[in-house]
């Protein structure tokens, strides 16, 4: 599908059906202007094909890559959207299958709609891909347009745009998209040089909680291996997988992510990965997969085959400041949901989405139910800032969400 976009000077948006219809390069492009590779590991062209060519995100999945590509009149790409058409909710991490199903029984039919994300990933990244050497305000906000005159002209009941940095939140909500609010729980490093000097920042009895809970895991025998890069081979992924998708069955019913993935993704990006494998009796029993950003270290899966005591914690959160802390990287983003991590030294943070609805009648009921939710979110904001694991004499400022609210400007 090709389409004239409003306002774009001469360039040109059109859907592309597989993210293997345009370049890496030119992908890339966008995606980190001015690096080579993005600084969002998964806004990198490689990490989406994976999603493609493994068969996770497909039509099939309900994800039908639906790629916006905006060149100039020369047919170069300047912009890119990561978008899928999609028949169901799942997957998402911004929750709107209320809204799906008030529209159900108002009569209208909520799906297809259109998603503008990174598939099965509650991480916070640009949306709207601008090449460095053309004016970014103005081609963001051409993106956004094409996305609105897309969404019209394929009859859509809505458009998404889910985990947006609050910049081009901001952007998107001028141009009349509500806005969402909701949260996270982020760790980050204050200039740490060891695990111990994060633990010193803990007031007394927190710390002996964190103390306790890691020399249980130790006493229980289980050793646990970092395993990045070049050291990733296909035998730890067949235990991973396995991990993976027995709580995958468990919690959500069908795990997202098919075994091809792991591998497809560790050919494309293999020093962009880290694998914290737990091992007891010379046997994996556990995994947590995290991807390795410029910045940032993001947890995304886990799985086990044997319960014990606060392994959860040392493998998800522990081994994930150890790492943050050893690489120098500035934060942890441990993924949705979770108050549970605040005691584990994670903090609370505003992530950001806004929506495009067709039906007016729709969508001034949704702006009212936002506006009530962006209060509820700073309330539990401002709740969880209050009891945080960290000594009283220590002034540590999450992200607050009060600013973010819109009437509060």
């Amino acid at each position: 599908m090709t389409s004239e976009a409003s306002g774009t000077a001469g360039r040109t948006a059109r859907i592309v059906r597989s993210i293997s219809d345009i370049s890496a390069a030119a992908w890339n492009a966008c995606a980190n202007p001015g690096a080579p590779i993005p600084d969002n590991p998964f806004l990198d062209y490689g990490f989406l094909l994976a999603l493609e060519a493994s068969g996770s995100a497909t039509a099939r999945t309900g994800w039908q890559p639906f790629h916006l590509v905006l060149e100039n009149e020369g047919h170069n790409v300047v912009g890119v959207v990561p978008m899928y058409m999609k028949n169901h909710s799942r997957g998402e991490y911004v929750f709107d299958s209320g809204w799906a199903d008030a529209w159900h029984r108002a009569g209208g039919a909520y799906y297809p709609k259109l998603q503008v994300s990174v598939p099965f990933t509650p991480a916070t990244g640009r949306r709207l891909l601008v090449r460095p050497d053309v004016r970014h305000d103005d081609v963001e906000r051409q993106l956004m347009a094409a996305c609105v005159q897309i969404a019209k002209q394929t009859d859509v009941s809505s458009l998404h745009l889910t985990f947006l940095p609050e910049a081009q939140w901001r952007t998107v909500g001028e141009m009349g998209l509500l806005q969402r609010v909701d949260q996270q729980f982020h760790w980050h490093n204050h200039n740490y040089s060891t695990f111990d000097d994060f633990l010193a920042d803990l007031a007394s009895k927190k710390r002996k909680n964190l103390k306790r809970e890691r020399r249980e895991v130790v006493e229980a025998g289980i050793e646990i291996e970092w395993v990045t890069g070049s050291d990733l081979r296909e035998h730890h992924w067949d235990a991973f997988f396995a991990f993976y998708t027995d709580t995958g069955n468990r919690k959500w019913g069908s795990p997202y992510l098919t075994r091809r993935f792991f591998s497809l993704v560790t050919q494309a990006m293999a020093d962009r990965i880290l694998l914290i494998m737990c091992k007891r009796g010379g046997r994996y029993i556990a995994g947590a997969l995290n991807f390795i950003g410029s910045d940032a270290l993001y947890g995304r899966n886990w799985g086990c085959i044997e319960d014990h005591r606060f392994l959860h914690f040392e493998a998800c959160y522990y081994q994930a400041i150890d790492f943050a802390i050893s690489r120098g990287l500035e934060r942890v983003e441990a993924g949705a949901q979770g108050p549970h991590k605040v005691a584990r030294g994670y903090v609370p943070q505003a992530t950001y989405s806004a929506h495009w609805i067709a039906d007016t009648g729709l969508r001034d009921a949704i702006e009212r139910y936002l506006k009530e939710e962006r209060n509820y979110v700073q309330q539990d904001i401002d709740y969880l800032s209050e009891h945080t694991p960290f000594r009283s004499d220590l002034k540590i400022d999450p992200v607050n969400a009060s600013s973010t609210d819109p009437e509060s400007q």
